[in-house]
């Protein structure tokens, strides 16, 4: 197996796990934050949902990103369904990227950069795999706080969560 397909199954079931997470966020509560310095729902809840072909796809479709030569607009949806539909683009992009990869792209340095200032560079299986990757399950982990918070039920992602019990 290609490695590009590798990383395709890791993240489909990484992916899943964030659909069940984001399939949970009320959108009643959506202007809320657990503090002042924390993004509210509504900004979290939509970066989880970006990250994959914000982050993947872009990797895999690029030689850098520059932050400095970008504006990051927040999701500006006020529904459910739009961040659901948000999350189910952004999946889309990073598994057509990644079954359009090959070894030779995967492996190529990808740089990411503020203006001069050389952030990181390395081989974009890295990137996927160590920082998009990892980066999408950290913003799920706060999510799954924030649902907590809420008192929403949390699913579990690796096994039943508190809420599931063993039976469920």
């Amino acid at each position: 197996m290609e490695l590009n397909h590798k990383l395709l199954r890791q993240f489909e079931q990484e992916a899943a796990n964030t659909r069940k997470m984001l399939e949970r966020v009320p959108e009643e509560h959506f202007d809320w934050s657990p503090h002042p310095k924390s993004m509210t729902l509504k900004r979290l809840a939509g970066h989880v949902a970006e990250l994959p072909g914000m982050f993947i796809a872009r990797v895999l479709q690029s030689d850098e990103h520059d932050f400095q030569k970008t504006k990051y607009t927040p999701f500006a949806g006020a529904t459910h369904q739009e961040l659901m539909q948000l999350f189910e683009d952004s999946y889309q992009k990073a598994v057509k990227a990644l079954n359009e990869t090959n070894v030779v792209e995967i492996a190529k340095t990808w740089t990411l950069r503020h203006g001069d200032h050389v952030i990181l560079s390395l081989p974009r299986q890295v990137v996927i795999r160590n920082l998009a990757m990892n980066h999408i399950i950290h913003h799920r982990g706060q999510l799954s706080v924030y649902l907590r918070f809420l008192d929403v039920p949390v699913p579990g992602m690796y096994g039943p969560s508190a809420d599931e019990g063993f039976g469920g």
